[in-house]
């Protein structure tokens, strides 16, 4: 039986977390690593991709507006 997998906060350091990694909600999707459910979420772990997940969102988002931006014309006053 394989060994269980360990939650990978703060790993090879003193404040190294001991606790179980969680199976299907356990893997942060940005950084791919596994957590235990107290360290699971992204900002709880200081995940290293975090800043670049918001930064793409940002940008997607930007464009998104920018392309929907309506350009009314302006009406000469007589």
């Amino acid at each position: 039986m394989a060994a269980k997998k360990r939650c990978q906060f703060q790993i090879n350091t003193d404040a190294q977390c001991s606790s179980a990694a969680l199976r299907i909600v356990g893997q942060c999707p940005h950084c791919r690593n596994q957590f235990c459910g107290s360290h699971r979420l992204p900002e709880h772990h200081d995940c290293s991709n975090l800043e670049d997940c918001r930064q793409q969102a940002f940008d997607r988002n930007k464009s998104k507006l920018e392309s929907e931006r309506t350009v009314a014309s302006k009406i000469a006053a007589a």
